[in-house]
C-alpha cells in the first residue's frame, strides 16, 4: 500500500528573537534554551526552530505525512534534524511569538500524541543576527506521528548552528510575575549579549 500523498504548504513566517515557533495553544509557558542540537528544541506543546536572522521573514514549507519519508534529501540544506514534539490538543500549528500565525496546515491531524518533526534549515549564515525583509532563510519541516525518541542528526554543516551548539543550554527561568513573551525577549537578549561577548 502506497502513502498518500502529504499535505504540503509553504508561506513567509515572521521571525522575531531569532526563533519561529510551533505551539498547540494561544498560551506560551518560558522554558529552558536547549541549544544543544543548533537548531530545535521544545517542551510539550510547544517547539522553537532557531533562525540566524534575529527579525524577519523566512521561508517555511511544511509536509505532513502518515510515515516518515523513505529517505534524507540532505543536498539542498545546511541542517538536518529528527526532533520528537508532543502535543496534548493534537493542534499543533506553525506560529510567531509576535505576530499571526500563518497560512499553514495543522501540523498534528492523527490529534493528540508525539509526532517527530525532520527540520531542514538553509541559509542560516547569510545574515546571521540581521533583519530580513525578504527572506534569505529557508526551512522544510516533515511531520508524521511516532513514538518520542532522541535527536537524530542527519546534516550539520551551518556556522550559525555549530555557533549555537557551542554555547551551554541553560534551564527554564523560574515563573515570574511577566509573561511569557517579555521572558522571551529577555532570554533572547542574553543569548545574544553571550554569542557576541569574546
Amino acid at each position: 500500500m502506497t502513502e498518500p500523498a502529504p499535505t504540503a504548504a509553504s508561506s513567509p513566517v515572521h521571525v522575531d528573537y531569532h526563533t519561529f515557533e510551533l505551539t498547540d495553544s494561544d498560551k506560551r509557558t518560558p522554558m529552558g534554551f536547549d541549544t544543544s542540537n543548533g537548531l530545535v528544541f521544545s517542551q510539550p506543546g510547544q517547539a522553537v526552530i532557531c533562525t540566524g536572522i534575529s527579525t524577519g521573514l523566512v521561508n517555511v514549507s511544511v509536509q505532513v505525512r502518515r510515515h516518515p519519508p523513505a529517505q534524507v534529501d540532505a543536498d539542498a540544506w545546511d541542517e538536518i534534524i529528527d526532533h520528537s514534539v508532543e502535543t496534548a490538543t493534537g493542534a499543533l500549528r506553525v506560529t510567531s511569538v509576535m505576530t499571526d500565525a500563518p497560512d499553514l496546515p495543522l501540523l498534528t491531524p492523527q490529534g493528540p500524541g508525539t509526532y517527530r518533526v525532520r527540520v531542514h534549515a538553509r541559509g542560516r549564515d547569510s545574515t546571521p543576527d540581521g533583519v530580513a525583509d525578504d527572506p534569505v532563510e529557508d526551512y522544510l519541516l516533515i511531520v508524521w506521528p511516532a513514538e518520542s525518541q532522541p535527536d537524530e542528526i542527519h546534516k550539520q554543516t551551518g556556522r550559525y548552528g555549530a555557533e549555537l551548539r557551542a554555547q551551554p543550554s541553560r534551564p527554564a527561568p523560574p515563573p515570574s510575575p511577566g509573561d511569557a513573551e517579555d521572558d522571551l525577549r529577555r532570554r533572547t537578549r542574553e543569548r545574544l549579549h553571550r554569542r557576541r561577548t569574546p
